[in-house]
């Protein structure tokens, strides 16, 4: 089995640094550009499904790399984004930062001391709920010789990728959050799942 995992492409919220989570936040032209070429390089990639998040941003890049292929596209609740609550479209750029919470930005810089706004998810909920999925991909024997995409976001796609490298959560972020449509290549051989290249875009 292989996993191709991609982070969506641009939104107007990306560009703004707003954070996203579940906000239901589309790709803009330039989001929709970037999937296109990271489709054109993926055209002779044989997929045999796709695992999507619900939201628009994650659906629209998955859609756009399909192209024409007929295989099941599965939307996958574990996958969607971490939730931010209350703080979901508040600023963390220099010159319009209101983000109310002192400590917030330990989320990047300092994730074992993060404490989640109301409303939202806390990292260790998010890697419980991403390693569940890969667990049960990784484990189906129906799937093994399968080629498959995930489409997803920045922080689910590193609780992902820390499951694989087993890492603690002071770690979560090394490796940081993948560029828009950067994609990452998963093998997985005997219900152990390897990262064979990370991060990789095409445009």
């Amino acid at each position: 089995m292989k996993l191709y995992m991609i982070r969506h492409g641009e939104t107007d919220w990306n560009v703004a640094k707003r954070f996203q989570g579940r906000s239901d936040i589309p790709l803009n032209e330039e989001g929709r550009r970037l999937a296109r070429v990271t489709s054109e390089a993926l055209r002779e990639t044989h997929f045999t499904r796709i695992y999507t998040s619900p939201l628009k941003r994650a659906y629209e890049t998955a859609m756009i790399i399909k192209r024409d292929r007929n295989i099941p596209v599965i939307n996958e609740p574990r996958i969607i984004e971490i939730s931010f609550g209350e703080y979901e479209g508040l600023c963390c750029s220099k010159e319009n930062y209101n983000i109310p919470d002192p400590e917030f930005m330990n989320f990047f810089d300092k994730p074992e001391a993060y404490k989640p706004p109301k409303g939202a998810e806390s990292i260790e909920q998010l890697k419980m709920r991403t390693a569940d999925f890969l667990q049960e991909i990784v484990h189906n024997k129906t799937m093994e010789n399968d080629t498959i995409l995930v489409s997803t976001h920045g922080a689910a796609l590193r609780g992902i990728l820390s499951g694989i490298n087993n890492v603690r959560i002071e770690d979560f972020w090394k490796g940081g959050v993948h560029k828009n449509c950067a994609v990452t290549i998963v093998e997985v051989k005997n219900g152990q799942a390897f990262i064979i290249e990370e991060g990789k875009t095409y445009y």
